[in-house]
């Protein structure tokens, strides 16, 4: 074997734990290359999950804002658009990200290597190429990055041309009138928004006695009434007994004895870790049931050379802890540790209509844990900026001791909600006295803004106190 194929760090999967990874190494200095199974980077973050969700998501959201808005809505006019023409918005934006991506490997000079990886020892890989062709490279140091896909139950025939999971939902090419979706964790309500929102009629099966349950109970109720309000019919509490696909659409037959008949369905409940294909077998690694691997704090598999990040090594599975996650990564192989980690209260950015984001604890916590706490709240109707956009629909809820005044969570329903959290979540973080809402109060902010439902809720919760 020739020395050109052998690397100081090989990184498998170009997602976002690998590109953070895979650019924190070249910017050390290592002889890096990266392995991504398709023809492009960005891995499923990029193809099928959070970029063409979020760009679907967008757009319905922009045709709703101009049909409920009488500026523009007029004479019985409205848009209206179908889930093919959406996703034409969803690709040019796919389109743009790989190429974005593609230039980081380029100026960085970082290896791409384009097909199937496998472990044939403890430090060679194979790659099978698009060709058919076999290429074997060797490496000091691995980083498992290959992400998750939509978990496939082997009783649900998903070559059915009316069955769907979160991926190939993206190649559905007719326009339906009614949906299942199976599945109200977070890509089943966000998929619920986008077609009830596109006036497909849209039924949610969920299999807990509520929506999202690991978030604020008012938050998961807000949600759960806009659905209703909106048309969405919830069915909780409910597992499958089979799913018939027919001719003309998908049968659901519910261990409840409820039978459910729809144009098509959507599964999305859970995912599995991207390692079956990878014969962990020869390193003496094995996956566990949902397909993840373990790791320890410095993200080493069992194996000390080979590392992994990502969703393939479970919570808090998001592209941005991931990301992070990448670039600790590398400073432990560069550097021999890392100069951070990832912070203990990640937001979380749920994109349903509307939208939904948190950071801390949640009421329900903090009353099991028996810390005293007041509620401070904002509503979206009351600020002058959501007037103007005729977006108020939403609130803002922060929790802060009651004594030290210390924040210690933050809730938010409503439009652009992802961004917002950041504001409360930047204080959050800082230390002593310097985290307390007083801040909100004390500070001046841009009028109009939402940001301003920060010091609205600071002094509404500051008057609780007594």
């Amino acid at each position: 074997m020739s020395e050109t194929h052998h690397f100081d760090a090989i990184v498998i999967g170009s997602g976002p734990g690998g590109e953070g990874a895979a650019m924190g190494l070249t910017k050390a200095g290592l002889n890096v290359a990266i392995v991504e199974k398709e023809q492009s980077v960005g891995g499923g973050c990029t193809h099928w999950g959070t970029i063409p969700s979020k760009a679907l998501r967008h757009a319905v959201s922009r045709i709703i804002e101009f049909n409920s808005n009488p500026l523009f809505c007029h004479n019985n006019t409205s848009l209206h658009a179908t889930f093919p023409n959406i996703l034409l918005h969803a690709k040019s934006v796919i389109d743009k990200q790989t190429r974005l991506r593609q230039g980081f490997y380029d100026r960085n000079k970082c290896t791409l290597l384009f097909g199937v990886a496998q472990f044939i020892d403890s430090h060679t890989i194979e790659v099978l190429q698009h060709d058919g062709s076999k290429e074997r490279y060797t490496a000091d140091k691995f980083v498992i990055a290959t992400g998750s896909r939509p978990y496939q139950p082997h009783d649900v025939d998903f070559s059915h041309p009316r069955i769907y999971d979160s991926d190939s939902i993206l190649n559905l090419a007719h326009d339906p009138r009614h949906i299942l979706i199976y599945g109200a964790g977070v890509i089943g309500c966000e998929y619920a928004s986008i077609f009830r929102g596109l006036g497909v009629k849209t039924d949610l099966i969920n299999t807990r006695d509520r929506l999202l349950s690991f978030l604020d109970n008012e938050v998961s109720d807000a949600l759960s009434y806009h659905f209703w309000n909106n048309g969405v019919v919830i069915r909780n509490d409910e597992t499958y007994q089979s799913i018939e696909g027919c001719r003309d659409g998908v049968i659901v037959h519910l261990k409840s004895g409820k039978k459910m008949k729809a144009d098509c369905l959507l599964y999305a409940n859970g995912r599995t870790g991207n390692t079956d294909r990878l014969n962990l077998e020869v390193l003496g690694l094995a996956a566990d049931s949902r397909g993840q691997l373990g790791v320890n704090r410095s993200y080493q598999t069992e194996v000390e050379h080979i590392y992994a990040v990502g969703d393939v090594i479970g919570y808090p599975s998001l592209a941005s802890a991931a990301y992070d996650q990448g670039r600790f990564v590398a400073q432990i192989i560069a550097f021999g540790a890392s100069n951070s980690q990832l912070i203990e209260d990640i937001p979380t950015g749920i994109y349903t209509i509307p939208e939904i984001s948190s950071v801390g604890k949640t009421e329900q916590e903090l009353t099991n844990a028996k810390i005293p706490y007041e509620v401070g709240r904002s509503s979206f109707k009351h600020l002058a900026r959501a007037q103007i956009a005729g977006t108020d629909v939403g609130s803002l809820k922060i929790l802060f001791h009651r004594e030290t005044k210390e924040i210690l969570g933050i809730h938010c329903f409503g439009e652009r909600a992802a961004e917002i959290i950041h504001i409360g979540q930047a204080i959050m973080e800082q230390k002593g006295a310097a985290n307390t809402i007083e801040y909100f109060v004390n500070t001046t902010f841009n009028y109009p803004t939402m940001a301003e439902a920060y010091r609205v809720a600071a002094l509404n919760g500051l008057n609780r106190l007594f």
